[in-house]
């Protein structure tokens, strides 16, 4: 994995649209670690979280993890010390019934 960039004494921020098993995620937290980081946190999208993912984590140089509601939580993920669930689901229920309705979306975000 190679780091572009001075990241030493410094908090990093990860960004994804989806994690599964964590293997990735977890390197990269690692190698910002190897060069100095201060902190890593890492929000993504879609908590898919499958087989040892939540393990992975927990053992892991992350800090936190910041996952949203749009694949439901497992046990595991809710007691995990570093795993946080962000609620979304009443945001994407509403963007659902306004699409099939053919109403705006967009003022969801004003």
């Amino acid at each position: 994995m190679n780091i572009i960039g001075d990241v030493e004494g410094r908090t990093c921020v990860l960004v994804d649209d989806i994690v599964d098993s964590a293997g990735t995620l977890c390197n990269a937290a690692e190698a910002l670690m190897d060069v100095g980081a201060k902190r890593v946190f890492a929000y993504v999208t879609h908590g898919v979280l499958s087989g040892g993912a939540v393990a992975r984590v927990t053992s892991s140089a992350l800090e936190h993890l910041s996952v949203t509601d749009s694949i439901a939580s497992t046990d595991a993920m809710r007691h995990a010390r570093n795993i946080k669930t962000i609620p979304i689901a009443p945001l994407l229920g509403e963007a659902i019934r306004r699409i099939s309705e053919e109403t705006s979306v967009s003022s969801l975000f004003e």
